[in-house]
């Protein structure tokens, strides 16, 4: 090999692994919220945008965090044109686990830890609508276990704010202001232990019946799309796990948001 091309293929090499590195890279972001330090991973789209950019929240579970739930769900690797935020939890009490608080997670219900985190959303979403070109009608959400709970609380009380909702192995609480039809995709193990499976075909039937859907559709193995004649369609990805997030739901929560606009 001439000396010159030994000398240019390092070069070459880095250059590839630069160009990886910068179209997966997520960036450390901190926000103030009422004194207090919080921060997520943020994902931008790389290069000019033809027009507005949608937005995805993604919300780890109870004692998970950003970087985890990042790479558990790497949202931002399966739809690269979005701008892609990985929020981090405070300690926080469970309602099924770690009473105590000692690791991190997502407020209960309103009102929770005089509502920190729905004030942490806010933030966020406010300082990305002045950075970025966010598309008002592209705004979405997801999460497991807590995150999937936090996101039914966002649901809950932010439902104008967007398009869709994805929740896994998670409930919308009895004490959160009722949902307002919506669409989204629900995933659940049917042998999770901690949210009970019967637990969350309840809420999936719940669902149904505030979206107005109909008979479910096969839609893919273990996947089931229920129509609403009020354009807020329902779609449930049960597997045969338990309460861990199945790392094939992500493609499915991805090409849901993509197919869903908020009037």
């Amino acid at each position: 090999m001439k000396p010159s091309l030994r000398l240019l293929l390092p070069l070459l090499c880095l250059a590839a692994v630069n160009a990886a590195g910068a179209a997966g890279e997520l960036s450390r972001r901190e926000w103030i919220v009422d004194g207090v330090p919080r921060v997520g991973l943020v994902h931008t789209p790389a290069g000019r945008a033809a027009g507005p950019v949608p937005v995805v929240f993604v919300f780890h579970g109870h004692g998970g965090s950003m970087r985890q739930v990042a790479r558990a769900a790497p949202v931002h690797e399966l739809w690269p044109d979005a701008l892609v935020v990985y929020l981090q939890g405070l300690p926080t009490p469970g309602r099924l686990t770690d009473p105590k608080g000692e690791r991190s997670g997502w407020q209960a219900g309103p009102g929770d830890q005089h509502d920190r985190d729905l004030k942490f959303f806010d933030t966020v979403l406010q300082d990305l609508r002045r950075q970025h070109a966010v598309d008002a009608k592209r705004i979405y959400a997801t999460g497991h276990s807590n995150g999937g709970s936090f996101t039914y609380l966002l649901w809950a009380t932010r439902r104008e704010v967007f398009a869709a909702f994805g929740p896994s192995g998670s409930l919308a609480s009895h004490d959160y202001p009722p949902l307002q039809p919506a669409p989204v995709i629900h995933i659940a193990g049917e042998k999770d232990e901690l949210v009970r499976f019967a637990w969350q075909q309840q809420m999936i039937q719940q669902l149904l019946r505030t979206n107005e859907c109909g008979p479910g559709q096969p839609a893919g193995e273990g996947v089931t799309l229920y129509p609403s004649k009020i354009g807020a369609p329902v779609k449930t990805y049960l597997t045969a796990g338990g309460h861990q997030y199945p790392t094939s739901a992500t493609r499915l929560i991805v090409e849901f948001f993509q197919q869903q606009r908020r009037p």
